[in-house]
């Protein structure tokens, strides 16, 4: 209702209950001054029902509030109930069919509607950071950090890895971008002719994008925002895919997800303004064929799920009907671009919003300082902390680490910080589901099998590009769904079962770059206890014996072990080989878990190697020859951080030494020294605030190369190119 109507009706509800308790039968009143005052309270309650059954019939979508709704008694709902039928009768005996009829309907509709929003407000109020952990729910409000979201994000398809675009969007000049925040949304910008139907949200995977729906649908169930939508229904592309072999009508279909609205007699939607949330487009498993499916205009008519959204999203559908796609960047082609108005991206965390996150988690302050400062000086930790699930793990493991030890070093890498995370969920499950002790041994056989098996599927499933897994990916892989559930059930915050509201279980890792460690850890040790190379070749069978390309001796040292460096140039080739950058962040953890330092870590789940300095040198010099190669500016970045994991600075430190010295001489720049020389300058935030030209011998050959920090630059000082060369450069590069 209008907060006017819930006023009046609240103070009605209070004066007549205060008057009919101020009437003691035992006071001797008189009946008919009883009457005249059960009189006043019944023509006032008449009135104020009737108003509201005004606005109802007018379409003027009267707002119930929530706490009216749960201070309404049994009694209260049956009085108002009856006095619907009442008015009803009255309304047929008048010969008025067609406005009680109108009333009725509508009645049912606002009831369904907001029957839905305390049903939604009730689903995601709550929330769990990781994962779900029974019992120990938090409020969404009291933990939701604003996300940094922008408008636009260009149409075309990036297909670099999602940390690289993480890192890229972070040296991007904000100059041009126009942050927005949830309420803006579905707000048509001014000067735009025709409103927004369809919103495209693209972010990487953890970056919150399932997060702000449930705000926004909160929101909305709380009468926060988007109040001119009669009904918002989430739904993601996990439980559609569920359905794909069963047949809906749209109607049906949402009736299927949100029971209640075929009782409330809505056949059509047609007189409401609905808004469809479709959460992750990139697991989509149903065939979205714009092109050649067939047209649907019916809400009615049974087809399957897939014609029914493709017909939706392209406004055949319920043309009046709003939408909001979710996705990762490298699905959003799925859609072709004129069946969507808005293009928005969620960029995660900025910095002030990072130091906010971790500032919230604990009381701690001095711990809190010591994250945060930890954090600002390692580059690879404070690009990926961009992403807010991310900085739940780094906050996770580095909360720990300052807990069992005041001083020393801190984890710096991303191979370190993932090898504590897993050695803590272990120690957890140990403690939690075995009964024993956080002192005892890390891995017992049990564990260490559940880990191998979800490494193995890891693998498998990153090579397919899959980041969830049905029951089907685990029988392909040797899983069973028994033991996928026994490790989603003790391993909870590495890997999880969601059981989608009909038929078929969901598994997932709970982010893409735990997938990613754990693939590296099981392709690092089948080399070293099978002497098996799982990159030498993709089998299109299940015979592991396949995969031997080269005779087994060429793998081993002189001495019988496994040499590492064959490893590790085989998947440095196969990284730079892939398309999509696809195992970037695997090629660094698998260079990361050589160091003796990362496997004492692991003591227990990873086969102990021992020192190979010379092994790591041989793959530090292999990584060199790639830089020297005129690899595009994002591998070379990824070959940097893989240095890192291996902690190897030496390029890095040569051409820094150079630069502060004031010798650097890019006429005498080899290519790995100008690779190192452009990965300095995008990791300085001072020279991309305002980027010297000048002092980097300003040739064509020069700015072409420098081109990566050019873009990034916020502004560039002074060019003595020729300016027909320049603008020639610009408009071609830039």
């Amino acid at each position: 209702m209008d907060q006017d109507t819930v006023k009046e009706q609240h103070e009605i509800q209070t004066e007549d209950q205060s008057s009919l308790e101020g009437v003691d039968s035992s006071s001797g009143a008189e009946p008919d001054s009883i009457f005249m005052l059960l009189e006043d309270n019944i023509i006032s309650f008449v009135k104020a029902e009737l108003k509201h059954m005004q606005k109802i019939v007018d379409g003027d979508d009267p707002k119930c509030s929530e706490s009216q709704m749960e201070g309404e008694d049994e009694e209260q709902r049956r009085s108002r109930e009856a006095f619907l039928k009442i008015t009803l009768y009255f309304l047929k005996r008048m010969k008025q069919e067609e406005l009680a009829e109108r009333l009725q309907s509508r009645t049912k509709a606002h009831r369904y509607q907001r029957e839905l929003k305390s049903k939604l407000k009730k689903k995601f109020q709550c929330v769990s950071e990781g994962v779900a952990k029974a019992g120990s729910p938090t409020l969404l409000k009291e933990i939701f950090t604003e996300l940094y979201i922008t408008e636009g994000g260009g149409g075309e398809v990036n297909q670099e890895h999602e940390v690289i675009q993480i890192e890229t969007s972070s040296r991007r000049s904000d100059t041009a971008e126009r942050a927005i925040t949830l309420e803006e949304l579905f707000k048509a910008p001014p000067g735009r002719p025709r409103p927004i139907r369809t919103v495209m949200t693209k972010g990487v995977a953890g970056i919150g994008k399932t997060l702000l729906t449930h705000k926004f649908t909160v929101d909305w169930a709380e009468d926060k925002a988007q109040q001119e939508v009669h009904y918002t229904f989430p739904l993601t592309f996990r439980e559609l895919n569920v359905l794909r072999e069963r047949s809906f009508s749209l109607v049906g279909l949402v009736d299927h997800f949100f029971s209640g609205s075929k009782e409330a007699g809505i056949c059509s939607f047609q007189d409401f303004l609905v808004l469809f949330i479709l959460d992750g487009l990139d697991e989509c498993r149903l065939p979205l064929d714009f092109l050649s499916t067939q047209t649907l205009t019916d809400v009615s008519e049974s087809t399957s799920v897939e014609v029914l959204l493709v017909n939706l999203i392209r406004g055949e559908l319920l043309p009046s009907a709003r939408l909001w796609i979710t996705t990762r960047p490298a699905a959003a082609n799925q859609i072709p671009p004129e069946f969507v108005d808005m293009v928005t991206e969620v960029r995660g965390f900025t910095d002030p919003q990072k130091d906010e996150y971790f500032g919230r988690r604990s009381t701690d302050k001095e711990q809190v300082r010591r994250i945060i400062s930890h954090i600002r000086t390692c580059r690879s930790l404070h690009i990926m902390c961009h992403i807010p699930l991310f900085c739940w793990i780094t906050a996770t493991v580095l909360e720990d680490v300052l807990k069992s030890r005041k001083e020393g070093e801190l984890p710096r890498t991303l191979t370190q910080i993932y090898s504590h995370y897993v050695v803590l969920q272990n120690k957890v499950k140990m403690v939690k589901f075995d009964g024993g002790a956080a002192t005892d041994p890390h891995w017992r056989p049990q564990s260490r099998k559940m880990m191998e098996s979800l490494g193995k599927l890891a693998f498998e499933q990153l090579q397919k590009g899959k980041l969830i897994f049905y029951e089907s990916d685990l029988t392909e892989c040797g899983m069973d769904l028994r033991t996928a559930s026994v490790c989603s059930g003790v391993f909870t915050q590495v890997f999880r079962e969601e059981s989608s509201l009909y038929q078929d279980k969901v598994f997932t890792f709970i982010h893409l770059s735990l997938q990613e460690f754990l693939a590296a850890l099981h392709v690092h040790q089948t080399f070293i206890s099978s002497k098996v190379n799982l990159l030498e070749h993709q089998p299109q069978n299940k015979s592991w014996m396949l995969l031997f390309q080269k005779p087994i001796r060429n793998l081993l040292h002189s001495g019988g072990q496994p040499d590492l460096n064959l490893l590790h140039q085989s998947a440095v080739d196969e990284a730079l080989r892939s398309p999509n950058g696809h195992l970037d962040l695997f090629l660094r953890f698998l260079l990361g878990l050589s160091l003796p330092t990362n496997q004492r870590l692991l003591q227990g789940l990873l086969t102990q190697t021992g020192s190979h300095s010379q092994t790591n040198q041989r793959t530090v010099e292999y990584i060199k020859e790639k830089l020297s190669e005129g690899l595009s500016t994002e591998r070379s970045i990824n070959l940097f951080h893989c240095l890192n994991e291996v902690n190897d600075h030496s390029l890095l430190e040569q051409i820094q030494q150079s630069m502060r010295s004031g010798n650097l001489s890019t006429e005498e720049l080899s290519p790995a020294q100008w690779s190192a020389l452009v990965f300095i300058l995008l990791s300085s935030q001072e020279h991309l605030d305002v980027f010297d030209l000048k002092r980097f011998s300003p040739s064509e050959d020069a700015f072409l190369k420098l081109l990566p920090v050019i873009k990034a630059s916020k502004k560039v000082e002074y060019v003595t190119l020729e300016e027909h060369v320049f603008n020639y450069l610009t408009d071609k590069h830039l």
